[in-house]
């Protein structure tokens, strides 16, 4: 409950701060600002994200009778997301889009323990150099406004992964430091009269597996497979 309130309180912070943005933008009758940047055939921009990240698990056969855990699932955690843009147009409503970022992740492992019923919660701090790729469809503009949805792949390295960590000193999951996802998103592009303004959503799903399996760790045996996921909300800024 208490997760969810603060991040209801952080998106309308971040409503309060866009306003004058919105309101700008639909006081336009004409898409005037649009003609500005229509026959750019590419720019570049920024970005400020906030994520949420998690595990998405999979059990092994093991976990049913493993005797040491009874519960065990991947907790969300918030973080932040900062990018480059580079954007190429390909006809009037496609788009190509790469964005290198660094992403500050956090996020955890929880069990519950047979015999003694306690929690155990396993941190995983991340710091991610990214490098999506994605396509865009845009739809026609309307009062210097369009509406568009995404999808594409993404590779990311985590400069800060326990893979490296001794696996006989820290009783702790290992994980991958390379993850490939797949990402599909959604959000609106306001024509301002010097950039355009885009707030996006996002969602990334893992396509392999991260677990570093050790066989002499029960917290390892009881997953069979270990995905990463996400959902990021962004605001561009782009010129």
């Amino acid at each position: 409950m208490y997760n969810l309130l603060r991040n209801q309180i952080a998106f309308g912070f971040i409503l309060f701060l866009l306003s004058p943005f919105l309101l700008h933008a639909q006081g336009s009758s004409k898409s005037y600002n649009y003609l500005n940047f229509k026959n750019k055939a590419h720019y570049f921009g920024l970005t400020i994200g906030y994520n949420t990240s998690g595990f998405k698990i999979e059990h092994s056969k093991r976990f049913i009778n493993n005797g040491v855990y009874r519960w065990n699932e991947g907790e969300s955690k918030p973080g932040l997301t900062l990018s480059m843009i580079a954007n190429f147009k390909i006809g009037e409503f496609f788009d190509f889009r790469v964005l290198p970022s660094i992403a500050l992740s956090y996020r955890s492992l929880a069990y519950i323990n047979v015999n003694s019923n306690v929690e155990r919660t396993d941190k995983i701090e991340s710091v991610f150099g990214e490098v999506p790729m994605l396509v865009r469809f845009t739809s026609a503009p309307y009062k210097d406004k369009r509406v568009f949805v995404l999808a594409g792949v993404k590779y990311s390295y985590d400069f800060a992964s326990n893979s490296r960590a001794d696996k006989n000193q820290f009783n702790i999951v290992r994980i991958s430091p390379h993850d490939f996802q797949f990402e599909i998103g959604a959000g609106l592009q306001f024509y301002l009269p010097f950039f355009i303004f885009s707030p996006e959503i996002k969602f990334s799903h893992g396509l392999n597996n991260i677990l570093i399996y050790d066989s002499k760790l029960p917290e390892s045996t009881i997953i069979e497979k270990l995905f990463s996921k996400s959902f990021t909300f962004s605001l561009h800024f782009e010129g």
